[in-house]
């Protein structure tokens, strides 16, 4: 399956993309190399191959996911600058009166 210049640069255009000439014509080559690639892949006869969806026999390698109690806010409120009913106060960085 070809895939044409038109084809790349429509969907460039979608993708906001601009390319040159010579750009365009780079690309469409590759494009279509790897959707050549792909239809190799599709033309693979796979009767029978169990599904991969991890290269390795490993379940879970991961941690347990166990909640441990935080710092006391009192305690981390003393290294705040300013703070007010539990929290801390930072100086405004958007002006109301500013325009966009």
């Amino acid at each position: 399956m070809a895939i044409s210049e038109g084809k790349v640069a429509h969907v460039a255009g979608l993708a906001k993309l601009a390319f040159s000439e010579e750009e365009l014509q780079k690309f469409t080559g590759q494009m279509d190399e790897i959707i050549n690639m792909v239809q190799q892949l599709s033309d693979v006869d796979t009767d029978g191959v169990e599904v991969t969806t991890h290269v390795t026999d490993s379940i879970n390698t991961m941690r347990e996911d166990n909640a441990a109690k935080g710092i006391a806010r009192e305690l981390l409120m003393k290294n705040v600058p300013e703070h007010q009913d539990g929290f801390i106060k930072v100086p405004a960085i958007i002006d109301e009166n500013e325009e966009a």
